[in-house]
């Protein structure tokens, strides 16, 4: 069984292949998760936000969290799967059955609609943490909930919990990190965020990065660099990845569609349909795009 300490390097958020007409791609989706499978990152999580989880009905949930966890068994990566629910009761019985169902590892989406009080939240952290004994990734992200949590208030949940993984990405999260990790040094932290600060969140102690999925070579490619002590190609590469990635990162939605456009240029889905509401990208982002594939040679 997977532990916390397993939890470490290139961990994408799948993305959700649609066909032209917005059903689920389950062809595209099996290729996808193949290619993935090569790329050398450690982990795959379904269900981030890059996955566009509030756009899917829950059978479609079922059927492509089943698909997920089949395509990728045997294979070199670990397979998370993200709790999305609101309603603690709810939480605690998709966390057991995705567990039951085979993932390796959970991440944790604290409930943030019609604003809970952080006792409410705490609860509902301490429940699914309770409900299942694989890691769990408890993620921060209050730029997209609004829901803030005090670095002390993550340090209880490390101290309470040893298989609980943090996946912070408040913007910027370094300094947020620098606090967390002085409070609970024994913690693993991973950074989202499109891997924005994926080198400085390295330098203050964090174990890895969940990007998209669309060039996850890049992000191994880097975090390798790192690794081997490499830091000055590690940083020369990651430089040349920033303005990319900065522009894409200005809306979620934006960053969704500028991935999943990446994937469909690359052969690796079908269809670059993203669910409405979403973003329409421009001829400027479209030759970005092309521009972008030729110079990481994807």
């Amino acid at each position: 069984m997977l532990s916390a300490q397993d939890i470490y390097g290139v961990n994408p958020i799948a993305a959700m292949p649609f066909t032209a007409s917005g059903e689920v791609d389950e062809a595209s989706f099996i290729r996808m998760l193949e290619h993935l499978a090569t790329t050398g990152a450690q982990g795959l999580t379904l269900f981030g936000i890059a996955s566009e989880f509030p756009k899917l009905e829950d059978g479609e949930r079922q059927r492509v969290a089943e698909i997920f966890v089949s395509t990728l068994n045997g294979s070199p990566v670990y397979r998370a799967m993200s709790v999305t629910d609101h309603s603690t009761e709810v939480a605690v019985k998709r966390a057991r059955g995705y567990q039951k169902l085979g993932a390796d590892a959970l991440m944790l989406l604290p409930p943030f609609f019609l604003q809970p009080s952080p006792q409410a939240i705490q609860h509902h952290i301490f429940s699914v943490l309770e409900a299942v004994d694989i890691p769990v990734l408890v993620q921060y992200a209050p730029g997209e909930t609004g829901l803030a949590i005090t670095p002390q208030q993550l340090a209880d949940v490390c101290e309470r919990y040893p298989h609980a993984v943090f996946k912070i990405e408040c913007n910027p999260p370094v300094d947020y990190t620098k606090q967390f990790l002085q409070l609970a040094p024994q913690a693993s932290v991973l950074n989202g965020y499109a891997g924005l600060y994926m080198l400085n969140m390295l330098a203050a102690g964090g174990k890895g990065v969940m990007p998209g999925c669309s060039f996850t070579e890049v992000y191994v490619r880097i975090y390798q660099h790192w690794i081997q002590g490499e830091i000055d190609k590690a940083e020369a590469l990651h430089g040349a990845l920033l303005p990319y990635i900065q522009v894409w990162m200005t809306h979620c939605e934006y960053i969704i569609q500028a991935e999943k456009t990446l994937l469909k240029q690359r052969g690796i889905i079908d269809s670059d349909y993203c669910r409405h509401p979403g973003w329409a990208l421009s001829e400027t982002d479209h030759s970005l795009i092309t521009q972008f594939i030729q110079q990481f040679e994807l």
